[in-house]
This record gives structure tokens, C-alpha cells and sequence, in this order.
């Protein structure tokens, strides 16, 4: 009995001292034989190019490494110059491959439209023209390009988003169709009925009313009306209030499709909704976003990804018209961080993508944040699906956060996130970017002390340490590639594989330019030359990829159509953003993907659905679970046998109704 007695009394200390222990051995970072490593490193080899410049344009403009400032920002100018650098990668000429480039160079702040490198050179490098648009450079900048086609007429349109002003659509117009893109392809047009003072860091395309068109999601950084950039304002902008639990960000805008026609004058109209989210939801500092059905009812849920504080992971119940969300929140266990618990983190976010990591057919995510050694040491985090998808009507988020004992937790100052097999062997492999502020004085000891101080000071920037141009903050962080092991604990690859040469880098492109089954990569550096990555690895593995398309213009398909190989010029239709393509394999594991062009920070994936098959042969069939919306919104579900290899599928859908 008194030996039961003092079991319990000691039961806390009894308690952490397991805890703490079974930490020491979690948070050891993840290793493999040399045999192995060497073995793994064997499957990839990737050929860099430097993403291409305009002629003239760095003598035009003089390319920076700083932007000038709000006056009042002065003190930490190299910090709010952090962002803009972003890439994008999709098929704006219409040869059915994603062998085009949008992206932003930071050293001249121009968006630039040019085929990737070692592709054919079907046009010249030129530069998306905003006349006659209302655009002061000395007050606005470009953060990201996001391609869609957005009146639905079968041509890629872009949107960008800056700071400084609200975003503008750039409408692909159809004469310049049959010839070379060049600057007057595109037609800058508002998004908005009037120019608005934004801040907007993150962007997604998604239908997320349900109603068969693509709506728009913006994510802003600062408070709306800040002025920034500005550096002649007398406005005095606020920095976040808290390092944890900041909620006098920027606004989350939601804009839902109206109408849009195509033919000689294309346009498109996009409402904003309202008070769609409320409180720490609507007003978090947002640097990347994420929608992706989670439940299977073709509504994309919505992944808010906030720095400062706590991400939001929102569960869609909007109908056509009327969006509405509701907030789910993870469940704590015993060996559960509370900051590790999906809803209430502390950390940075800073990327996030969604890929199902362990084949149950369910999306998993994986959130960038902030994991400097000797650093703000936070966590990745990596949300693993529990399959209990019930538990989300009851506001629960059915996963389980695995980054330690899966080796992603912790890699450097973390920005987007991309999933990707890039050597079909059949499971995901995952890039991250890394790197802030590069510069020769090491100010992260002031850094820490803010990081420590009162709350109440950080708001101010002049409680803030000096971080000018040549300061340096995680400056000389390098991007990794991380594989999965035999024991499914990911291992990093980049020095292996000569990609861990120090960059500050912001966006992750993926795609398939060439058609050749692998997936290529390109990333967006900050100031400095940003690259394309061609995929020139060895393989026997077989893939299947798919171009799942909804026919345009309110035209008619019957019936699902599969031809081979990637789209064609002859072939009209737009992506179908948001279906789904499911895989049974023949040993039990399920594959899952959605038609994605915009989650993460500042790199967009192209729209195609690229799957490794293994050794699978490729005479055998897979199983291929389709689910979509058609144009009317109606839900769709269809099963194919499908055999390795590339194709491009025309989904069933009606006309359009009240034409």
C-alpha cells in the first residue's frame, strides 16, 4: 500500500520524466547508412538553368537588393524587403505542355512571361504590361502570379497579387492565340471596382462555393492601408502584436465568380463576399494558403498558413453563392506539443501543401515554419489524416501531427512547400525552401531578444534591432530535398545532389514540361537569379498523368472522353480545378490528387496530375476513381481502367444553364 502511495504522489514527475525522454529520442534527426543514402541518391539527377531575363530590362531598371520604405520601417527596411520572388510554371502559348514561366524578379519588381529554359524558344522573354492600370512603383510591388483561366474560354489568364494595391487579372486575348505571346497577348484588368491598399502574400483559385467556376482567395500580410511602401507617408504601420498570437494582421478577401465571356473582348466579373470569417480567422498575418477537399464532397477546404500564430484550417460548407466555413481544431494528446496542435500552433507559417504522405486516400498537409538551429527552433509540421473525417462535423481536424518522427521537423527558415515524386517510384519525395535575409552581420542575437521581450513592444518597429541591407538572418540557409527511407523516415538529399548551394529562396514551381513523365522544378530567389531545375533522372519506373479538362464556353461533353498523350492544340477545354483522380493499386494503397494550381506561398504547381506507379508494368490497368463538378456544379463520379502513360481526359458535362 505505501509503495502504491508513493507511486502516485511521484506520478507527474514519474510522467515527464517519460516524456521528456521519448522526446530526447524522437527529436533525433533522422540518418541512414551510406549504402543507402548513396543508393537513394542514385534515383535523381536534375539539370539547372537560370530563368531567363528581358533584354534590357536590367539597364531600364537598375536592379536592388532593398526597397524603399515607410519611414516609420526604416529601422528594419531588409526584413520588409523579404518577399515578392515568385515562379509559376503552366501552358500560356497553348501547345498542351506547362512549358511556360510567370514570375516575379525581386531586382527589378517586373513579372516576366518567358518559355522555360530548354524548351523550344517559341517567343520572346517580355514583361505583363499593367497600362492603362493605376501602378506607382514607388509605392506598389509584384508578390506572385497565378495562373487560371478565368473566363472559362480555354486560354491561360494570370492574376497577380501586390503589395500596395489590390490584384489585377491579366486576360489572355484570342488574336494573339495562333501567334507569338508577347506583351500585348495579355489585357491588364481590376479585379476590384476601385484600387484598394493590400498586402497580399497568398493566393488561391478554387470553386469554393460549389457552383461549377473558379473563385479567388487573397491572403494579406499587413493591415489593409498600411503603406508600406511608401516612403514619403506620415501613416504609422504596425508591426504583429504578439510573436505567437498576432491578430491584427491583413484581411482575408474572397471573391466569388460572376459571368465572364471569351471572343474579341474577354472579360470576367468576380464579387467580393463579406464577413465571410471573423476574430483570429479574418486577421492573421497570412503568407501562403491551401484549399483541398478533405472529405471527399468536392468543396475545397481551406488551410490558412499564418505567421506569428496559429494557422486556421477551415471545414467548407458553402453552397452556390453563399460561402461558409467552419473552424476545425486538432485534439491534444499526452505527447502532443500544444504548440504542435493544428488550429492553436505558435509557429511562423510560412508554406503548406497537401499530399496524401501515407496512402489512405486522404490529403495529408505539411506547414512551413521557421526551424533555425540555435534560432526560433520551432517545428515543421506535418498532419497526417486519422480517416475519422466524421469528427470534422463536430469541428474536429481528424489528423495527427507526425513531423519528428517522419524527419521533416526541423531544416532552417522555411518557405514553400512542394510535394512530388520525382522518380515515379511511388511515394512522395518533398522540396522546401530556405533562407531569409542574406547579409555579414549576424543579428540573430538581437533578434532573440525581441523574440523574448514584452509582447506589448513588438508592434513598434523602433523596439525592433536593426536589419539593413547587408544584415543577415538565416541569410545563408540552402533548399532541401527530402526522400523517404525503407523505414518511411525522410532523409535530406540536397548535398547529395549539389542543390544545397545557400540561396533565399520563396517559391517551389512543380511540373512536367516536356511530357516526358518526370517532374521538373523551378524556384524563385529573392534577390538574386531564381532557376529551373530539368529532371534528367534515370528510371524504369512507370507513371501515370493525367490532364483532366472541362469543355469551355458552356459547350457540350456527353461523356467522358480519354485520349492519349498531353493535351493538343485541337483539343479545347480549361483544367478542371479541384477534381479528383483516386488510384487503387494492385497492393492495396490508395494514390490521391486534386487539380491544383495555386496552394503554397509563392510558387504554383502546374494543373497536370502526375502519379509514380513504381515497377509496376506498364501494360497493367489501374483503377482510377474521377470525381468532379461540371460547369453547372453538378457532381460527377466516374471509374476508368487506365493504363501507364500519359493522358488527357475530357469530362462529362452538360451545357451551361441560363446561357
Amino acid at each position: 500500500m505505501r509503495s502504491f502511495l508513493w507511486l502516485k504522489s511521484r506520478l507527474k514527475e514519474l510522467s515527464a520524466v517519460l516524456i521528456l525522454t521519448g522526446l530526447y529520442f524522437a527529436t533525433q534527426l533522422p540518418d541512414v547508412s551510406a549504402r543507402e543514402r548513396n543508393t537513394l541518391t542514385s534515383h535523381f539527377q536534375f539539370q539547372r538553368s537560370v530563368l531567363p531575363q528581358v533584354p534590357g530590362y536590367s539597364q531600364r531598371y537598375p536592379q536592388k537588393t532593398i526597397r524603399s520604405v515607410n519611414p516609420h520601417l526604416a529601422r528594419i527596411s531588409a526584413w520588409i524587403s523579404s518577399v515578392g520572388a515568385s515562379v509559376a510554371m503552366n501552358d500560356f502559348d497553348g501547345d498542351g505542355l506547362p512549358n511556360d514561366l510567370c514570375y516575379v524578379d525581386t531586382r527589378t519588381d517586373q513579372v516576366i512571361i518567358a518559355p522555360v529554359p530548354g524548351t523550344p524558344p517559341r517567343y520572346k522573354p517580355f514583361v505583363l504590361n499593367l497600362a492603362p492600370l493605376a501602378y506607382d512603383s514607388n509605392t506598389m510591388a509584384p508578390m506572385g502570379c497565378l495562373p487560371l483561366d478565368a473566363n472559362e474560354d480555354g486560354l491561360m489568364d494570370i492574376v497577380v497579387y501586390y503589395w500596395g494595391r489590390s490584384p489585377v487579372i491579366f486576360l489572355q486575348q484570342p488574336q494573339q492565340h495562333s501567334g507569338e505571346l508577347n506583351s500585348t497577348s495579355f489585357k491588364a484588368r481590376e479585379l476590384l471596382p476601385s484600387v484598394e491598399d493590400w498586402y497580399t502574400n497568398a493566393a488561391v483559385a478554387a470553386d469554393l462555393d460549389g457552383d461549377g467556376h473558379i473563385d479567388l482567395l487573397f491572403g494579406n500580410y499587413f493591415a489593409d492601408g498600411s503603406r508600406i511602401l511608401d516612403a514619403h507617408s506620415t501613416h504609422a504601420p504596425e508591426m504583429q502584436d504578439s510573436m505567437s498570437r498576432a491578430y491584427n494582421g491583413g484581411s482575408k478577401h474572397f471573391l466569388l465568380w460572376k459571368s465572364a465571356t471569351g471572343g474579341d473582348s474577354p472579360r470576367v466579373e468576380f464579387a467580393e463576399q463579406k464577413n465571410v470569417l471573423e476574430g483570429p480567422a479574418q486577421s492573421g498575418w497570412t503568407l501562403a494558403l491551401a484549399a483541398c477537399d478533405l472529405d471527399s464532397d468536392l468543396l475545397p477546404e481551406v488551410y490558412i498558413a499564418n505567421d506569428f500564430g496559429p494557422d486556421v484550417l477551415l471545414h467548407n460548407l458553402s453552397t452556390p453563392g453563399h460561402l461558409h466555413f467552419q473552424r476545425l481544431f486538432g485534439k491534444r494528446t499526452l505527447m502532443t506539443p500544444a504548440s504542435k496542435v493544428l488550429g492553436h500552433d505558435s509557429f511562423k507559417g510560412m508554406g503548406v501543401d497537401c499530399g496524401d504522405l501515407n496512402h489512405d486516400g486522404i490529403p495529408d498537409l505539411a506547414v512551413s515554419n521557421i526551424t533555425s538551429e540555435f534560432a526560433l527552433e520551432e517545428s515543421n509540421l506535418v498532419f497526417l489524416s486519422t480517416g475519422k473525417l466524421d469528427l470534422m462535423r463536430a469541428g474536429i481536424a481528424p489528423y495527427r501531427e507526425a513531423s519528428e518522427p517522419l524527419g521533416l521537423s526541423r531544416n532552417g527558415w522555411s518557405w514553400d512547400i512542394r510535394f512530388g515524386d520525382f522518380d515515379n517510384e511511388g511515394s512522395l519525395q518533398i522540396i522546401q525552401a530556405a533562407g531569409f535575409v542574406k547579409g555579414n552581420t549576424d543579428r540573430w542575437p538581437e533578434l532573440h531578444e525581441l523574440a523574448m521581450g514584452n509582447d506589448n513592444l513588438v508592434r513598434h518597429p523602433a523596439s525592433w534591432p536593426r536589419v539593413h541591407a547587408g544584415d543577415d538572418l538565416s541569410g545563408h540557409d540552402h533548399n532541401h530535398f527530402f526522400v523517404p527511407t525503407a523505414t518511411g523516415r525522410y532523409v535530406d538529399l540536397s548535398h547529395d545532389l549539389g542543390l544545397d548551394d545557400p540561396q533565399v529562396t520563396r517559391g517551389i514551381s512543380t511540373a512536367d514540361v516536356d511530357g516526358d513523365g518526370l517532374l521538373d522544378f523551378a524556384v524563385a530567389n529573392q534577390w538574386e537569379d531564381s532557376f529551373f531545375f530539368h529532371n534528367q533522372t534515370a528510371t524504369l519506373n512507370s507513371f501515370l498523368q493525367l490532364y483532366l479538362l472541362l469543355p469551355i464556353n458552356g459547350e457540350v461533353s456527353p461523356e467522358t472522353r480519354v485520349l492519349p498523350g498531353h493535351p493538343s492544340r485541337d483539343l479545347h477545354g480549361r483544367y478542371a480545378i479541384g477534381a479528383t483522380a483516386r488510384l487503387h493499386l494492385p497492393d492495396g494503397r490508395l494514390m490521391v490528387q486534386q487539380v491544383d494550381v495555386s496552394n503554397g506561398h509563392s510558387g504554383k504547381r502546374s494543373p497536370e496530375l502526375h502519379f509514380g506507379l513504381g515497377q509496376l508494368s506498364k501494360s497493367a490497368t489501374v483503377a482510377v476513381d474521377l470525381s468532379w463538378r461540371d460547369v453547372n456544379g453538378t457532381v460527377h463520379r466516374q471509374t476508368l481502367q487506365l493504363t501507364p502513360g500519359l493522358h488527357t481526359i475530357l469530362l462529362a458535362s452538360p451545357g451551361r444553364r441560363n446561357l
